[in-house]
């Protein structure tokens, strides 16, 4: 394959998950800012929208989306060394923490970033800008940084960062620091002795906010010595597992899912699961107020809305409301046409393993549209019975 470009910038979230990939698997790569000219001339307009990242081929194909990025390298991939599992229950697990990586630890993600100006500030000026301002004024940078911030700090509080709040959240990240710890004690991935999309996918929060950013750097490698290790492996070419001594780089034998994964699966469950079948419920809602919604029409009628409203939830005894991301359908459906492509017994043995942790209803619930991706838009999907909680 020759050299792929990968539009990124050091603390973009996404852009961790998709620069993980490129260097795990010896991809050869240039990574460019998107301040170079050829983004705002040449990709911005296929795309419709300035996002990040991008992958862009050598024959000038354009790839948005870090799932979309993946599943395109990952297509060249042995089956063997896929990112997703070929196992049922890993395969499963591998997509619920795909989606609990990417959306669910936006909250700590955000609050740790955005929260802690003292400490923060002067790191994020520099950094937003260098990639953003190639050879721009210090005016112009901090324009350019005060108009970013501003919709940064906008989207901490669509997270559901609130002041009352934010207590619990410093809490619960503290909880899913040790957890995720434990687990690294004696695997140096999530699931086993290599990377899954599950670590990709954790990559993005853990690495670009919460190891780089000043303040929860120093958190990180205070608390949770071993994450903080595991950031760095996920970010090396080489296995980098020397504390393990000599290891294998298969996946836990025979489909398991040892007590100190499925603890954090249980965390996933009492952190997660309201907001992710709120968010299901809202926009099944919001479906059934625009019933002229067409198949294949980009989901919420411009690529760069991404949000559909809010929904309010119970999260650690307090009501939690948020911004509803229609995005997250198109995760969720992936997990469940994952657990749908196995045999009735592969169905049972994950639905075993969700329920233990709480997490089965995510293995039913369905809005009467799914989100799909086309052509580098979320789009919506045929119409379908809805299965949605009383």
């Amino acid at each position: 394959m020759d050299p792929v470009t990968l539009y990124a910038m050091p603390g973009s979230l996404y852009s961790a998950k998709a620069r993980s990939y490129l260097r795990k698997n010896r991809i050869e790569y240039i990574e460019q800012a998107p301040g170079d000219p050829h983004f705002a001339d040449a990709v911005v307009p296929v795309l419709g929208r300035w996002i990040i990242p991008v992958l862009e081929t050598s024959d000038g194909t354009v790839i948005q989306d870090t799932v979309d990025i993946i599943d395109y390298l990952d297509a060249d991939a042995p089956p063997a060394r896929s990112v997703y599992p070929a196992t049922p229950v890993h395969r499963a697990v591998a997509h619920l923490l795909d989606l609990f990586g990417g959306e669910g630890l936006l909250r700590p993600a955000m609050h740790y970033r955005w929260d802690f100006d003292d400490s923060n500030l002067p790191f994020l000026i520099k950094d937003f800008t260098s990639t953003m301002a190639i050879g721009a004024d210090d005016e112009t940078r901090e324009g350019l940084f005060k108009f970013a911030s501003e919709r940064m700090r906008s989207a901490t509080l669509a997270f559901g960062v609130r002041e009352d709040l934010v207590e619990q959240i410093e809490a619960s990240y503290l909880e899913f620091l040790d957890l995720f710890d434990a687990h690294l004690a004696n695997s140096p991935y999530l699931l086993g002795g290599r990377p899954t999309i599950a670590d990709y996918a954790f990559m993005g929060p853990l690495y670009a906010h919460l190891a780089r950013d000043p303040y929860p750097s120093v958190l990180m490698k205070q608390r949770a010595h071993r994450v903080w290790r595991w950031v760095e492996r996920m970010n090396s070419p080489i296995a980098d597992t020397g504390e393990y001594g000599t290891i294998s780089d298969e996946l836990f034998a025979d489909d398991a899912i040892p007590d100190t994964l499925q603890a954090l699966l249980a965390y996933i469950g009492e952190e997660y699961l309201e907001d992710a079948v709120a968010q299901m419920v809202s926009v099944d809602a919001w479906l059934a107020d625009h019933p002229d919604v067409v198949d294949g029409e980009v989901v919420l009628g411009k690529p760069n809305r991404r949000f559909s409203g809010t929904t309010t939830f119970t999260w650690r005894g307090q009501p939690m409301t948020v911004s509803v991301v229609p995005y997250r359908m198109y995760l969720m459906k992936r997990l469940q046409d994952a657990v749908a492509t196995g045999s009735s017994d592969d169905q049972a043995a994950v639905r075993a393993v969700f329920a233990e942790a709480g997490l089965d209803p995510l293995l039913d619930v369905r809005p009467r549209r799914w989100v799909v991706r086309k052509d580098n838009f979320e789009v919506w999907a045929p119409a379908q019975e809805p299965h949605i909680p009383a």
